[in-house]
């Protein structure tokens, strides 16, 4: 693809890589409260309230699916409020949301303050983040959206790790009002300065550009929602998060017997530093390669690490090596519907289906965390749970590799 001018570069030249900085840091706290602090609530509200497994991840569950109905709304809040404005107050929910979460004495808190994360988490994920690079980027859009969606993995090595460390040591809720805090006063400058409209008539040039050089066009809800090559994306993907994220929100209650704390919080430290590495690496040629292969193997890699995990439960070092593989994958699991969107949709509805596809995977694997929490209390443990996450990758590995991408290994 060409710019939106003719040229290579994004529209609004030097400033559209500030864009991609402000989205890195909405990442961060995004995925930091909205994401990876699933892991972190559920483990302490276990060991502080005593409540079960399934009834915190129900709440989580609730979350997700409260938060899949607010994603479609997204892009169009976007167009007419505009980037800045979706992402203060998302960030601010969000971050007002996660500290009740850690106030809760009463499941019914926990689950009112998981409505009000909803609200954040569908501004600062995302749906928001790639709605917002592709009003810049055409040609280097999956550099940008890696780069961006980097902040996800971030999150990950450094939010996780001090919720964990400090919520054993002064409280759930006091750890996530100090670091949200803190990191408050990072992301209301960052946005201020970082986000602006694109110049007038920069994103409709953008899309008009873009549009004779993809050969899929779907520019209404319906027409996308009964497309085959839609759900060849939106099905595979929604599969993949269910088992990524159910893996994910009880990854803490999984490697703290054996880790302890500190080990723990290195683990999700390691794997998230994996997620980044993978995904920048993977953006520097993602672009020339078949996105659904990439996509085949990425899932296949974390069914492997799973599989490791589970069969030597007791081994620390296995525990941080499968860390490290699953993590690989996990910022690329998040990236790739875009990409595969932007190659295979027309440009000028990239937002609405991208908002599409996320909701849908959202909606499924909103039951994720609830449905492996059911499991592990029916057994005691979380063999059989993770071995349903494992078979959903696979699944969707298989799956992907259907669609009309199939065979092109290079543009």
């Amino acid at each position: 693809m060409s710019g939106p001018a003719g040229g290579s570069g994004p529209p609004g030249g030097g400033f559209a890589w500030a864009v991609v900085f402000a989205c890195f840091v909405v990442a961060v706290f995004g995925w930091g409260f909205g994401f990876y602090g699933q892991a972190v609530y559920l483990a302490e509200l276990h060991r502080t309230r005593g409540w079960s497994a399934s009834l915190i991840s129900s709440a989580t569950t609730v979350y997700y699916l409260f938060g899949a109905v607010l994603l479609a709304l997204v892009h169009d809040a976007i167009t007419r409020l505009g980037s800045r404005l979706v992402m203060l107050g998302g960030a601010a929910l969000l971050g007002l949301g996660a500290t009740a979460v850690g106030l809760a004495t009463q499941p019914w808190q926990l689950y009112a303050a998981s409505l009000v994360m909803a609200f954040g988490w569908a501004a600062t994920s995302s749906t928001a983040i790639t709605t917002t690079i592709a009003l810049w980027f055409d040609a280097r859009r999956g550099l940008a959206i890696s780069l961006a969606l980097n902040g996800a993995s971030a999150a990950g090595f450094t939010v996780a790790p001090m919720l964990v460390y400090l919520s054993s040591r002064y409280g759930l809720a006091a750890s996530v009002a100090g670091v949200a805090g803190a990191l408050w006063l990072l992301l209301l400058p960052t946005i201020l300065f970082g986000l602006r409209r694109p110049r007038a008539g920069a994103a409709d040039t953008h899309a008009a550009g873009a549009a004779a050089t993809v050969p899929h066009v779907a520019a209404r809800r319906q027409d996308v929602l009964r497309s085959l090559g839609f759900w060849t994306i939106a099905g595979p993907f929604a599969l993949a998060l269910a088992a990524q994220v159910g893996y994910l929100t009880h990854q803490v209650a999984f490697l703290l017997p054996t880790l302890g704390a500190e080990r723990t919080g290195l683990a999700i430290a390691y794997g998230s530093v994996a997620a980044m590495s993978g995904r920048v690496g993977l953006g520097l040629v993602i672009d020339r390669l078949n996105q659904r292969i990439v996509t085949a193997v990425s899932l296949l890699s974390q069914a492997l690490a799973l599989a490791a995990m589970v069969s030597w439960h007791g081994n620390a070092t296995v525990l941080f090596l499968g860390s490290i593989l699953f993590g690989l994958s996990v910022g690329n699991v998040i990236t790739l519907p875009a990409l595969i969107v932007q190659r295979e949709f027309d440009a000028r509805s990239f937002g609405m289906v991208i908002g599409l596809s996320t909701a849908i995977g959202q909606v499924t694997y909103a039951f994720g965390p609830a449905l492996l929490g059911v499991i592990r209390d029916a057994v005691g443990g979380y063999g059989a749970a993770l071995g349903l996450c494992m078979t959903l990758e696979v699944v969707a590995a298989l799956a992907v590799l259907g669609g009309p991408a199939i065979g092109r290994i290079a543009r």
